[in-house]
């Protein structure tokens, strides 16, 4: 699986390959059908909402609102026939004269990963980008909010690597992508994790897959997610300043790598909940 994405990407630099030998590729490789192309159709019964028909198929409703602007109010009607993605991201329309990878880098995702969400389809007119959330006001473009001016700076001290970013990646031996909602920054063990704004704490303690876990609600809607932390130097309803110390690295929890890392989440409120936004955008103000 692993080979199989870089193949992916390195396909998307040669445009050379007749068509039907690059579709044979793309069959070999075991590239599956275009998101777009499998579409459920879900008909609105009396008492289903949004937000419970998002539910049923592990989604969003700002997922479905896009595809169906018949709803965009935030309201379906019973005999309403919507269109279902097999995961949550946004239909595009590919702007004349721009590529995938072009696409992949203005919505900050992978581009092998978007090759073949989209059935490794050569040059689509229409494809669809996972892990972006569909707003009212973003026409097609993505949204990135991370312009704040309540949250700068590293949760970290130095500058340590990155050693897995934002958005949707193939872990090894998967044949899905899975969305990783936030980065995970490498760390020694002990290593002091900082607040990166002014907050009061939301929740301290132990929560399954994210370990030990800090959580502060911040100024403008914005909150931030310190987890798998070794340990907690924080309470419920403590009011803090940026650059305080909340805890410390460890490998509590289900971290993605074996390597110790804080994993780091940066979050903004909305009528959908607490949606998920690039940590880079603010770290590297």
């Amino acid at each position: 699986m692993q080979y199989r994405g870089l193949l992916l990407a390195g396909i998307l630099s040669l445009t050379t390959i007749p068509v039907a030998q690059l579709q044979g590729l793309a069959q070999e490789l075991g590239c599956p059908a275009p998101a777009l192309s499998r579409l459920k159709r879900h008909t609105v019964r009396s008492g289903e909402t949004l937000e419970s028909i998002a539910s049923r198929y592990s989604l969003i409703p700002a997922t479905i609102m896009g595809l169906n602007p018949t709803v965009r109010s935030g309201k379906a009607a019973p005999g309403q026939t919507l269109l279902i993605p097999p995961y949550n991201g946004i239909r595009v329309e590919v702007p004349a004269g721009q590529s995938l990878k072009d696409l992949a880098a203005r919505y900050r995702v992978r581009p092998d990963v978007l090759y073949e969400v989209n059935g490794c389809q050569r040059s689509p007119k229409v494809v669809f980008v996972p892990g972006v959330n569909w707003s009212p006001n973003e026409g097609s473009q993505p949204t990135l909010t991370g312009v704040s001016s309540v949250l700068s700076g590293s949760p970290l001290k130095g500058n340590a690597a990155i050693s897995l970013g934002f958005g949707w990646y193939l872990p090894n031996g998967a044949t899905k992508p899975v969305f990783h909602s936030g980065i995970d920054i490498s760390a020694n063990l002990g290593t002091p994790v900082q607040a990166i704004g002014d907050g009061t704490v939301a929740f301290a303690g132990n929560q399954g897959a994210y370990g030990n876990l800090v959580v502060i609600n911040h100024q403008q809607g914005y909150q931030t997610r310190y987890a798998q932390l070794g340990r907690i130097d924080v309470k419920v309803g403590q009011k803090i300043k940026r650059g305080a110390i909340v805890g410390t690295v460890g490998q509590s929890g289900a971290p993605t790598t074996p390597q110790p890392h804080l994993h780091f989440e940066v979050r903004s409120n909305s009528k959908l909940g607490w949606v998920a936004e690039d940590p880079i955008a603010f770290i590297r103000r």
